[in-house]
């Protein structure tokens, strides 16, 4: 698949559909599959932090999940061809798990949240496959953390949703993808279960075709505020990126 650079990480350049397939095929092929979706407050927190950008970087499929990054691409002169939801893609891999015999594990969110998460999935998806579920307020280190990781692994998985916000959950995959030998696609979902649940909504639809899905979030929780300043930062100093490359050619 084509990559694409935006300020330093490298996206594939995949439609929706092509994104589940890419996944899936990986798996298909017995091939260990990191998928991240940064957005762009994390790429924004890849420019300003080395080590974090190395850590994104380790993984195999990099979705471009946000309108910020979108953008920031065509900006570049580097379009990448549509924004692909990590929320979505998450729930098209529980939709074609049974047909394609990759059951799912669902990891995070508060206690209770993972397990009504699943079963909201199987209610709509009968036929989906989810071999457990467990919350995301364990120590993410030593024995307890060891025993998070054998039950996924006792579990029979294939597939492992890992939803406890950036960093934490790409640094987590990172860390244990290679305790997890049989688990073949390892997804960082940031806070999909709670919509998957529905213990949280996501921005209607009006919203998400005009790009205010952060809006939309802002306004049901306006302590996001700190964190949203990220995005003007992201978006003027793409420009100045841009220009910085003008002047090295």
């Amino acid at each position: 698949m084509e990559k694409i650079n935006v300020r330093g990480v490298e996206f594939d350049n995949v439609t929706f559909d092509e994104a589940v397939e890419l996944i899936y095929g990986r798996a298909d092929r017995g091939e260990q599959t990191a998928v991240f979706t940064p957005n762009a407050e994390i790429v924004q927190a890849c420019v300003e932090d080395e080590s974090f950008k190395e850590i994104i970087s380790s993984a195999d499929v990099l979705l471009p999940d946000g309108v910020g990054v979108i953008k920031a691409a065509r900006i570049l002169g580097t379009p990448l061809k549509e924004k692909v939801p990590g929320v979505e893609v998450g729930e098209a891999l529980v939709r074609l798990s049974g047909k394609r015999d990759r059951p799912v594990f669902l990891m995070g969110g508060k206690p209770g949240v993972a397990d009504a998460a699943k079963e909201k999935l199987l209610e709509k998806y009968p036929d989906a496959k989810i071999a457990g579920s467990y919350h995301g307020y364990f120590k993410k280190e030593g024995e307890e953390n060891d025993g998070v990781v054998r039950m996924i692994n006792d579990s029979g998985a294939e597939v492992l949703f890992v939803c406890i916000g950036s960093p934490a959950q790409e640094k987590w995959i990172a860390s244990n993808r290679e305790k997890l030998p049989g688990v073949l696609v390892l997804m960082g979902l940031g806070g999909s279960l709670d919509i998957y649940s529905g213990t949280a909504k996501r921005a209607p639809k009006f919203f998400i075709k005009l790009g205010l899905e952060w809006f939309y979030r802002l306004l049901r929780e306006p302590k996001r505020i700190g964190r949203m300043m990220k995005l003007p930062k992201f978006y003027f100093g793409t420009w100045r990126y841009k220009r910085k490359l003008k002047k090295r050619k």
